[in-house]
């Protein structure tokens, strides 16, 4: 089992408690001690913290989406496993921009086939399907969805004066450190004739 994966268990298990107990309880709190009791030197341990955290700080816009997108099932009615492995699966395809839909989709199915019933993998599969299929639709794409080629095509053809916010930082950085004149440095910049390709 990844450690990732062994975090979304981990986080799985305390929206289940929270949820069992009707919110009333601290989901953080029960977090720490599933990790302790389970993980004690876990390194993924910020990453299933802030699953917790982001579900239940972004509950009502999940619980909405699940609504839209299993219809025939009112949230009440939806098994309490069921409901947090799609509250879990729901906050890192909309809120979570660094997991790949895909990984978020097939992550969740697994959460569902080892914790729920013997459907549970097919009707999570077929809910975060049509929400991601949504997103799509409404031109929503992660970067981490993308192919690794593409976003490599695209930095390459950013234009040399677009270097992102952190490289023009750096550079800044090294010439303060260096206490040097930044106007006696030059830097040679060639730019492509027309017609040439890089």
């Amino acid at each position: 089992m990844s450690s990732r994966h062994l975090a979304r268990a981990l986080a799985l298990q305390s929206l289940y408690e929270w949820d069992f107990y009707g919110g009333s309880k601290d989901p953080l709190v029960m977090m720490e001690r599933n990790l302790t009791d389970v993980a004690p030197e876990f390194d993924e341990r910020d990453f299933g913290i802030s699953i917790v955290e982001g579900v239940v700080k972004n509950q009502s816009i999940i619980d909405a989406s699940i609504t839209k997108f299993a219809p025939d099932w009112p949230l009440p009615k939806i098994t309490a496993v069921d409901r947090n492995v799609l509250r879990l699966g729901v906050y890192e395809l909309l809120f979570n921009f660094d997991i790949p839909s895909k990984v978020a989709i097939n992550e969740a199915i697994e959460l569902a086939k080892t914790f729920g019933g013997e459907s549970s993998g097919k009707f999570v599969n077929g809910v975060l399907g049509a929400v991601y299929r949504d997103q799509v639709a409404q031109g929503i794409n992660k970067e981490s969805d993308k192919p690794k080629e593409e976003k490599a095509a695209e930095k390459a053809a950013r234009p040399l004066g677009s270097a992102s916010a952190e490289s023009s930082s750096m550079k800044t950085e090294s010439l303060e450190v260096t206490n040097e004149n930044p106007f006696q440095k030059t830097e040679q910049i060639v730019e492509p004739v027309a017609g040439e390709q890089e």
